[in-house]
């Protein structure tokens, strides 16, 4: 059996498209990709709520705004407001009484710790999109 060398580009020609990385922006579980690249003096009075372990605020950025909490003296988690269950809603969750769980009761009817972005109540299966954080004593950096 003799197999044209025609034959043999066009199928490595066709295996190359397949398996190459598509152009689409990347989605986190279905969150757009939103640039983000923000960074602040955590000792700025505007801030005071990150002053210690266990306190949050909302900054503006990412897809529906950003949840930054602050886990101990040195680390910080930031994660994406938008809820991950049907984000083509563009559910956006607030942080509720308990100031533990970031939820949407009306929109997606999930709920998120606040201190990972995991799932705690579904119908959400994925997590809230995490940022990458880095600190310095004084500034926090959040950023993609």
């Amino acid at each position: 059996m003799f197999i044209r060398p025609s034959t043999i580009l066009l199928i490595a020609l066709a295996v190359v498209i397949v398996l190459s990385p598509s152009c689409k922006k990347e989605e986190r579980g279905g969150v757009p990709y939103t640039q983000v690249d923000i960074q602040f003096n955590v000792n700025n009075p505007a801030y005071v709520d990150l002053q210690v372990p266990g306190g949050w605020i909302y900054i503006t950025g990412g897809s529906r705004g950003i949840i930054v909490y602050r886990k101990t003296m040195d680390e910080f988690t930031a994660m994406d407001r938008h809820c991950t269950y049907q984000p083509e809603n563009d559910c956006q969750v607030h942080v509720d009484d308990t100031q533990v769980t970031a939820r949407d009761t009306t929109c997606c009817g999930s709920g998120f710790l606040i201190i990972d972005g995991s799932v705690t109540q579904g119908p959400a299966a994925l997590g809230l999109q995490l940022y990458n954080t880095t600190f310095n004593g004084t500034t926090l950096r959040i950023y993609n």
